[in-house]
């Protein structure tokens, strides 16, 4: 419990037993202890949200380091000068030319996961927020797990998902693309269980996604597919999902083992968003 684990920072909970709002805290000068029991808050509870902070690119890259070895980005047109860990997300246009990705991450997913290794950790810091819209949604997969019947739980554990990157980018709903052969190389499909276990407890997780899966293995054609929408439909319920409003200096971060997130659309001719995105390396799930 985080009470246990932490008594030394003020905190509390995003959603019912879901994720952890950590108070009274400046992160570029907390301690090491204090950064600690923020590490640990987030391997316990899915997600860590902290406000209020002035976090320079190289205050991201420290903080980012308390957590493991920065991922690299897929897409490198829009990271920030200096600093290749750190993407830009805006609908800014500077001297004609957008200083970031545009409505990147809309639909339920988890990050990388076509990837062998997915990133384990997001990290998005608020630099600038619309007054309404462009909220981000975490849903909780070991809530959503745990609801799930006995019998339901026995079907879906053998169960396996085929992502490919090559069919997210073709048909992914913004900025539709071919990869060219080089990028189609470097991202080759890959497959991961529909379950995932959380190396940290053991706690398991429902784990599905949209815009990778191609097929679900164990249950291929028309029937897997409708069986992943389904199970989609129920982890992304009122009751599983925590809806977080921006503002600026607001560091949210959540853990890909064990969630999906989306973004949501704003009006973006009336307003500005501009967030510092940061990934932390995962490991192959099981």
């Amino acid at each position: 419990m985080l009470a246990q684990a932490l008594p030394a920072l003020a905190k509390k909970p995003l959603k019912d037993d879901f994720g952890a709002e950590i108070l009274d805290i400046e992160l570029p000068t907390a301690t090491d202890a204090e950064l600690d029991g923020v590490v640990a808050a987030f391997h316990a509870h899915g997600a860590v949200l902290v406000r209020d902070q002035k976090m320079t690119p190289d205050d991201l890259m420290a903080f980012i380091g308390r957590f493991g070895d920065p991922e690299d980005h897929t897409q490198t047109r829009f990271t920030l000068p200096g600093y290749p860990k750190i993407f830009i997300l805006s609908n800014r246009v500077v001297d004609g030319k957008p200083i970031g990705a545009h409505n990147d991450g809309v639909g339920w997913h988890t990050d990388y996961s076509y990837k062998p290794q997915p990133v384990m950790l997001t990290m998005l810091y608020c630099v600038e927020a619309p007054e309404e819209g462009s909220d981000t949604l975490l849903a909780d997969g070991c809530a959503a797990w745990e609801a799930l019947s006995a019998e339901k739980q026995a079907e879906l554990l053998p169960l396996r998902l085929h992502h490919s990157y090559k069919h997210f980018m073709a048909t992914r709903e913004f900025g539709a693309q071919i990869l060219s052969p080089e990028m189609e190389a470097a991202n080759p499909d890959v497959e991961h269980p529909l379950i995932r276990t959380h190396p940290a407890d053991g706690r398991k997780a429902l784990w599905p996604s949209t815009g990778t899966v191609t097929e679900v293995i164990g249950k291929p054609g028309p029937e897997g597919l409708a069986l992943l929408d389904e199970l989609v439909e129920f982890m992304t319920q009122e009751r599983f999902v925590h809806r977080h409003k921006w503002r600026v200096g607001d560091l949210l971060m959540w853990d890909n083992r064990c969630t999906l997130h989306t973004g949501t659309l704003y009006d973006d001719k009336k307003y500005f968003r501009t967030m510092h995105r940061l990934w932390v390396k995962g490991d192959a799930p099981f």
